[in-house]
């Protein structure tokens, strides 16, 4: 039986709660409004989600208006129409540019030089790893820095395992998206910070400085369905940059495979062999199955919901933005 949305809310609350105690708190309260429920449960299903409901009204304006709950269900109930109209069509896309630093410990692991292809770019932001400074800190004081300059992404990595050291050579990068994002477009930049809980400002300065370091040489990103790419191994191939004699093309995923159906997921790792790539995954535990096979009975010092990978091949457990990575023992 399919959760309720006040399940799902109540749900989300507690996963959204270590990243933001304002959308746990709202999350949580709202799973027990039956106003409210009301208007979340006559939008589409896909734009019910707990966080894109959030940045939807973050974009209209409800975060300079509401901070406390009763403040964010007041706006609601007042604002139920410009909230469906400006729902319609969007998508979560938050690209966090804290999943850089997992996406670079798993860089880490490969010889250069390499090509990019990451699906669910958004703006690709990612993908623009070694243009600013991502700090692996470990708990016995020692870090480990790669690049330089804005933003500075630290990742945290507690227990035994080696810090981070190097970055293979990048020759060429691009993303897929169902609706690629412009960062120099100012509506695309307001979502994306939309995207980012206004309760971190920490997380929203670190995004302005990452869409300043693309400014002069944006991450290109095109229209695609990744679903589709999947399915056809050679699309995936063709929609990707060309990767030059004695390269590899590397693709990634960093929370995207979660939000497609679980048996085109299956197949994610089989299509990437298939063209001959590299597959670096940072997704929910139960994701991928043969992800989670290879990870049954392996811990960590810090256990999360969410694994990266490399080619199938658990690494290590991360937090979902990517400030935490603790290598499987």
């Amino acid at each position: 039986m399919a959760e309720s949305t006040a399940e799902w809310y109540r749900r989300a609350a507690g996963e959204l709660a270590p990243h933001s105690a304002l959308h746990g708190a709202w999350a949580a309260a709202l799973a027990d409004d039956a106003e409210v429920l009301q208007i979340v449960d006559a939008l589409p299903p896909a734009q019910r989600h707990p966080s894109l409901l959030f940045a939807v009204a973050d974009l209209l304006g409800a975060s300079t208006e509401a901070t406390s709950y009763s403040e964010l269900r007041a706006w609601l109930l007042e604002h139920a129409g410009r909230l469906a109209a400006a729902a319609h069509g969007r998508r979560t896309q938050t690209n966090e540019v804290g999943r850089s630093a997992p996406l670079a410990a798993a860089l880490a692991r490969l010889d250069g030089p390499i090509v990019l292809l990451e699906l669910g770019a958004a703006a690709g932001l990612c993908l623009a790893l070694d243009r600013w400074t991502i700090a692996f800190d470990g708990d016995d004081g020692a870090t480990s820095t790669l690049g330089a300059g804005e933003p500075v992404v630290r990742c945290r990595v507690p227990g035994p395992g080696p810090l981070p050291t190097r970055l293979p050579r990048i020759l060429d990068r691009r993303g897929v998206d169902l609706a690629p994002l412009d960062p120099l477009d100012p509506g695309d930049a307001r979502w994306l910070e939309a995207l980012t809980p206004v309760d971190r400002p920490d997380r929203r300065e670190r995004l302005a400085a990452a869409l300043a370091a693309v400014a002069v040489d944006p991450v290109p990103v095109v229209a695609g369905d990744v679903a589709e790419l999947i399915a056809e191994p050679e699309r995936m191939r063709a929609i990707a940059p060309e990767v030059p004699v004695g390269a590899r093309l590397v693709v990634v995923s960093l929370g995207t495979l979660v939000y497609l159906h679980r048996d085109v997921r299956a197949r994610f790792l089989d299509a990437v062999r298939a063209i001959g790539a590299h597959a670096i995954t940072l997704e929910g535990t139960n994701a991928l199955p043969e992800v989670s096979e290879r990870a049954a009975g392996r811990d960590s010092a810090h256990p999360t919901g969410h694994l990266l990978a490399l080619d199938g091949e658990p690494l290590a457990h991360v937090t979902p933005h990517g400030d935490r990575l603790a290598w499987l023992r």
